[in-house]
């Protein structure tokens, strides 16, 4: 590295004595044109920096196609100057002025490109978010969607169970979901327990009924989660049975050996038979303490097979517990609904030998491995705490057919399901009071012309109804709120009972999209709903006066400016009836749907308000 520095150093040194010496010996032409090459070359360096195009570089003073003699020359605004006030500088002045104005703008360009890459990021941060949250509501979108798919192939396959059913090849799973629907139901009641539609049942059908039960599950999506896990639990325990005496090769259910001996097999089942389910799970508690305990002579394969045979147990218990529940509540709300005491029927059975048992295996364990079965917290020294908890466990069967039956009987007997007698004042404000003779007149003739026809038609009643239905949308809804007329006299009263015509009334609501609501809401979000009409359907069939038109009269609300009172007056035998209704300015035209007519016994006065529209 020195030596090459050296010889930089000498390079550089004859560098100089070369030109030094051109100098000396050149003539003043060769010296003026090195002058003037150094300077355009300066000049054109300069040039470069300033930007200018390739196309301008080879432009003179002299060679330009501008005609400008000064087009090298530095451009000095004299006017701008003595404006400014700085006319009085010099060139040197001006050149440095320029130079710090370059570097001014130069900078200012620096930040403006800054900020306009910060907006661009911002404007991609802002994109970025945006599709992140279309993201999100199409998965939500979406997450709908699926829940609306599952709960369509629930209703599916409901529909088809209730098909299979009706047609008398229902499958177990049909059976256990129309079980599980009728818990839902007020009126239909279930009398057996679930567990009970496994009996006939082969291997491959309670297979088939272990798939259709995880079928469920998914569907349903956590709802009666309990119910069909119970019911897993206590088919794969009868698949297990049922394998069980396959291979054995014995032909009675008798001779099943669940896991256990045969000679305690007997006593295991009596021991588990009968309990609640709070029962059986202190003894599943005392079970598992026993395994964990271990021991040297603790048989493990032996108490894990009855531990497997508890949880069977357990299972079918809380179906009983919840069958017994349900039917106790559809009872509980039938009663309540026919205004009949409630006095809930109780069968008890006497107690089983079992609920204190220390029972041992001595056949397969020591005297020293055994267990105590209880009834519950309950110690031998409280007689009263005991004998509560036995009819808890032994009191399971109540509510039986027979037992319903018998009580029906009794309270009908008893006359608790005749009618009170009610007095006039008792009566609702819109009752229809009919007299004995007119309902009876009105029943022989409804059978002469059932005798006659052989057909039982629509009544009259029935048929208004239906008409006035006709086109009801969605944007549509029932309206029956009716103003009592008081102080209201009629000179036909004395010969003619005055009464109240039915009617069927709708009033027609929608969104009214305007500017505010354009701004302020949207499809997703809408703004509340506002009454856009009314159509009312006043039924007057038994009018005497037939060629009397009904009128009706629109009146000012006295307590409320926004609202005003619509009465129809028809005649004898009906009264005037008045509604409460928006007041707003009616569209007469028929081409908006108002109607005003009185045809087949239907006085119909359907009307929309006007909407204004604001122009500029």
């Amino acid at each position: 590295q020195q030596l090459s520095l050296q010889e930089r150093l000498r390079l550089k040194e004859e560098k100089k004595k070369q030109a030094a010496l051109m100098k000396a010996l050149e003539t003043p032409e060769e010296k003026r044109a090195r002058r003037l090459a150094k300077k355009e070359a300066k000049e054109r360096k300069k040039r470069e920096k300033m930007g200018w195009g390739e196309e301008y570089m080879g432009y003179t003073n002299t060679d330009n196609p501008f005609g400008d003699n000064n087009l090298l020359g530095t451009f000095i605004w004299s006017k701008a100057l003595e404006k400014k006030g700085i006319s009085h500088l010099d060139e040197k002045d001006l050149k440095e002025r320029n130079k710090r104005i370059q570097e001014d703008n130069r900078l200012e360009l620096q930040k403006v490109k800054q900020l306009r890459l910060e907006r661009e990021r911002e404007k991609a941060m802002r994109e970025q978010e945006l599709e992140m949250l279309q993201r999100e509501k199409e998965a939500e979108h979406f997450k709908t969607w699926e829940e609306q798919e599952d709960n369509f192939h629930l209703q599916q396959a409901k529909l088809r169970s209730k098909i299979r059913i009706r047609d008398g090849r229902a499958k177990p799973i049909d059976l256990l979901a129309k079980y599980i629907s009728a818990e839902d139901d007020d009126l239909a009641v279930e009398m057996h327990e679930p567990y009970t539609f496994l009996n006939g049942l082969t291997v491959s059908d309670m297979e088939d009924l272990v798939e259709d039960i995880q079928v469920y599950m998914e569907l349903e999506q956590g709802k009666n989660v309990d119910f069909w896990r119970d019911m897993t639990i206590i088919t794969e325990d009868e698949i297990a049975k049922l394998r069980k005496l396959e291979a054995s090769g014995k032909g009675g259910p008798a001779e099943r050996r669940d896991g256990v001996n045969a000679s305690v097999s007997s006593d295991v089942q009596s021991v588990f038979k009968g309990k609640t389910y709070n029962q059986l799970q202190v003894l599943y508690q005392g079970i598992e303490s026993k395994i964990r305990a271990g021991g040297p002579n603790l048989d493990i394969g032996y108490w894990e097979s009855l531990l497997q045979q508890l949880k069977a147990y357990m299972a079918r218990a809380r179906l009983r517990e919840r069958h017994q529940d349900v039917l106790r509540q559809k009872l509980y709300k039938l009663k309540q609904e026919q205004g009949v005491e409630f006095f809930p029927i109780i069968k008890r059975e006497p107690a089983s030998p079992s609920d204190r048992y220390l029972f041992s295996l001595p056949h397969r364990l020591d005297p020293e491995e055994t267990i105590v079965v209880q009834p519950g917290p309950s110690s031998e020294s409280g007689a009263e705490p005991e004998s509560e908890a036995k009819g808890d466990a032994e009191g399971e069967a109540v509510l039986m057919e027979e037992d319903l039956i018998q009580q029906s009987l009794d309270d009908y007997d008893a006359g608790k399901y005749s009618p009170r007698l009610m007095g006039t004042n008792e009566l609702p404000f819109d009752a229809h009071v009919l007299e004995a003779e007119e309902d009876l007149h009105r029943l022989l003739l409804l059978r002469q012309q059932l005798q006659v026809t052989g057909d039982a038609t629509e009544s009259a009643d029935d048929i208004f109804f239906r008409k006035a239905k006709e086109g009801m949308g969605a944007d549509e809804a029932q309206f029956s709120v009716e103003m009592p007329l008081t102080g209201k006299a009629y000179l036909w009263a004395d010969k003619y009972r005055p009464r109240k015509p039915r009617f069927f009334n709708r009033v027609h609501t929608g969104f009214e999209w305007n500017k505010y609501n354009q701004t302020h809401y949207d499809f997703d979000n809408p703004p509340p709903k506002i009454v856009q009409g009314y159509k009312f359907n006043i039924f007057y069939p038994d009018l005497i006066d037939k060629r009397s038109t009904p009128e009706y009269f629109l009146e000012a609300c006295q307590d409320n400016k926004d609202f005003a009172i619509l009465r129809f007056h028809a005649g004898p035998p009906y009264e005037d009836i008045a509604f409460k209704i928006v007041n707003r300015e009616w569209e007469y035209s028929h081409r908006h749907g108002f109607r005003c007519q009185f045809a087949n016994g239907i006085f119909q006065l359907w009307f929309h308000f006007k909407r204004y529209r604001y122009r500029r």
